[in-house]
């Protein structure tokens, strides 16, 4: 491939070009270029993407925010700059999503909850949302057990010719008291080891103003205040290396992630309390490599991560029984994936991953769970242009090992899945796309073991997932630049689910099984570009998502064929972005539709439906070398007032001003 440079370069460039110049003045001699990737397959299960400008566009400062954009998402939000933010997807419950950064999962064995929140947009370059599985068969074991998987890329640095480093700072301020600075510093150790730094510190106070209102169940109007939003504040740092290096044959990566912060909890606003003494210390470390070969038909991914989590909770509430405690997870991860073509249209892989986790606490009695979990995967992918099939097999290996107890059997789980592409006419710009999978999860530690809120009875839960879509894409340099619209029909049951309810204390949850839930739903998002005038450009997305998530377990149950608590019928998003001459306007819209907030849909558990409009004005511009942006966010533009979860009220309107300074 050392020739394609060249190839690229003269199919770009117009042949009028070099109407009036002499030919032998266009021989040049071009350096040679070793390229150390393969060519991307098509994905057979399109993914939900917002990446590059689209995605730093948004109204949106955690990668939690940028997910409501995302059909089939629900984002869990208690409130404030630093509330805990969680993310579910097609309702089958956040234990099911997979949270991959830079090609290795997050994990979290105590309570299986990724806080997105703590997850900035500043240094993230795409963010994709894959149901059911990645479109690749080249990926760690691990990948394969998740039915929906968020994948977060951090950016790459690339130097043109010349340059040997680039830097990057940013500084935002608004509302609640917000002060947050980041920095980003790419430098050029040699030809083939480049090196990034990213840092950031957010602060802010958390307070905010909030409406307060509640209806009895005879309609009559309970009570009506307007509060000041107490507990909410958040100091905390996070800080990045990444260094990238290019084989011969391949490619590496190592990472170090550190994240330092403490937060209050802001809490529910119940019985007329209105401040809270609960306040979390967290500090989340892992160090991570990664190493890509390519050996003729042969490919080898292997990565390794060692990850501590430290977390501080402390609950000083004179009305609750006081706690002072302390969490530590340790987490060891190997995998190894091989992938081997067959022949131009088959491909097959096999992959292993191993992974350790390990909970302590300063808690009386805690039994110190220890778990090895042990992944074995064997897929293949059949390419016949027209028909593309992925089919997948995937062995879970559980054993865990506590202090003083029995511990549950061992878990031996086998997990297939099958997805199928196909273009039936002759420009490939429609496809029909199916596919079937089912999927398992282990009970966290908090779920089985902890005193105050653990079930050790939980039952596992495993997932069948069937799903079929249509996906029309065209790109082209007319008026319409691009046009997109996709729609999925899908349906998911659940044995087991397990449910987390907040129990008065965010930090803690009360824990069960609701059995079996049945869950139906359609996703459709469209995406259109115009370009009226050659320096204008306006981008149109949205996407609406329908769900019936019910309760199917025992026909005796009150609740039998209720929606399961917090998951809507209808939501929906929408963004409209026009851009000109380096001025870009951007306006989003979310909307969410009515839920319950308990099992029974009875007009007592009724939480309204909610929508926010948000809108920014961004401004571009050089001074010489250096590019400049100017940002203005106006959130929640009307000012509504809105619950994502029952009493914990969300800010009205805000405003956040950012200034990047880039060289």
């Amino acid at each position: 491939m050392k020739y394609l440079f060249s190839l690229v370069i003269l199919n770009i460039i117009p042949f009028e070009a070099f109407a009036d110049v002499p030919l032998d003045s266009l021989s040049y001699q071009l350096k040679e270029v070793v390229v150390t990737a393969r060519k991307l397959n098509e994905d057979i299960i399109p993914a939900q993407t917002l990446s590059g400008e689209e995605l730093h566009r948004l109204n949106s400062n955690s990668v939690a925010d940028a997910l409501r954009y995302f059909s089939g998402v629900q984002v869990k939000d208690y409130g404030g700059v630093g509330g805990i933010k969680t993310v579910n997807i097609r309702s089958m419950g956040t234990n099911h999503t997979g949270v991959v950064y830079d090609g290795v999962e997050l994990g979290n064995a105590q309570n299986g909850q990724i806080d997105l929140g703590q997850f900035s947009l500043d240094n993230i370059e795409a963010l994709s949302l894959y149901n059911g599985q990645k479109s690749e068969i080249l990926q760690p074991a691990k990948d394969f057990g998740s039915a929906g998987t968020i994948y977060m890329r951090t950016r790459t640095p690339v130097f043109n010719d010349g340059e040997n480093y680039h830097a990057r700072a940013t500084v935002r301020t608004g509302s609640f008291d917000l002060l947050n600075p980041s920095a980003l510093i790419e430098l050029k150790l040699s030809e083939r080891i480049s090196t990034s730094l990213s840092a950031e510190w957010i602060n802010s106070s958390g307070k905010y103003k909030f409406r307060y209102r509640r209806v009895n169940p005879a309609g009559e109007l309970a009570y009506d205040t307007t509060a000041v939003r107490q507990n909410g504040d958040i100091n905390a740092t996070r800080i990045e290396l990444n260094t990238h290096g290019i084989l011969n044959s391949g490619s590496w990566n190592f990472k170090v992630y550190n994240y330092n912060s403490e937060r209050g909890v802001p809490g529910a606003i119940v019985n007329n309390v209105w401040r809270r003494g609960e306040r979390i210390w967290d500090t989340n470390s892992f160090a991570q490599g990664r190493y890509t070969g390519f050996f003729g038909k042969f490919t080898t991914l292997n990565n390794i991560k060692y990850a501590f989590y430290r977390t501080h909770y402390v609950n000083n509430d004179d009305k609750q029984v006081k706690i002072d405690n302390l969490y530590k997870q340790k987490e060891v991860y190997f995998s190894s994936a091989n992938e081997y073509e067959v022949t131009n249209f088959c491909s097959v892989s096999a992959s292993y991953d191993f992974m350790w986790n390990t909970l302590d606490a300063d808690v009386y009695g805690f039994v110190k769970p220890d778990r090895i979990s042990q992944f074995l995967s064997a897929a293949t992918a059949l390419n016949f242009n027209r028909i593309k099939i992925q089919a997948s097999a995937l062995g879970t290996f559980i054993h865990d090992k506590i202090r003083g107890q029995k511990a549950p059997d061992d878990k031996h789980v086998f997990s297939p899945a099958i997805f199928l592409n196909t273009y039936p006419f002759h420009k490939k710009d429609f496809s029909i796309r199916v596919f079937f999978k089912q999927s398992f999860r282990m009970p966290t530690f908090n779920d089985l073991y902890y005193a105050d809120m653990g079930n050790s009875q939980l039952s596992p839960e495993r997932v069948t997932q069937y799903n079929i879509g249509l996906l029309y894409d065209h790109n082209s340099y007319t008026f319409i630049s691009a046009a997109r619209l996709s729609t999925d029909i899908y349906y998911n049951r659940v044995k087991d689910k397990i449910v987390a309810y907040p129990k008065g204390q965010q930090f803690r949850w009360t824990m069960l099984n609701l059995g079996l839930v049945d869950i139906q739903g359609i996703d459709v998002t469209g995406l259109l570009t115009l370009n009226p005038y050659r320096d204008i450009y306006l981008t149109v997305r949205a996407q609406y998502t329908f769900q019936r998530a019910i309760d199917i377990t025992n026909p005796s149950d009150n609740y039998y064929r209720d929606q399961i608590p917090y998951i809507p019928r209808h939501s929906g998003a929408a963004v409209v972005n026009a851009q000109w001459k380096g001025w870009g306007l951007n306006y989003s819209w979310i909307y969410v539709g009515e839920r319950y907030n308990q099992q029974e849909n009875i007009r007592y558990n009724y939480t309204q439906p909610w929508y926010t409009s948000d809108v920014s004005l961004s401004k571009d511009f050089m001074l010489g070398r250096v590019s400049l942006r100017g940002l203005i966010e106006i959130n929640n533009l009307l000012s509504q007032d809105y619950d994502v979860i029952l009493n914990y009220p969300m800010p009205k309107r805000n405003y956040r001003f950012t200034l990047t300074v880039e060289i």
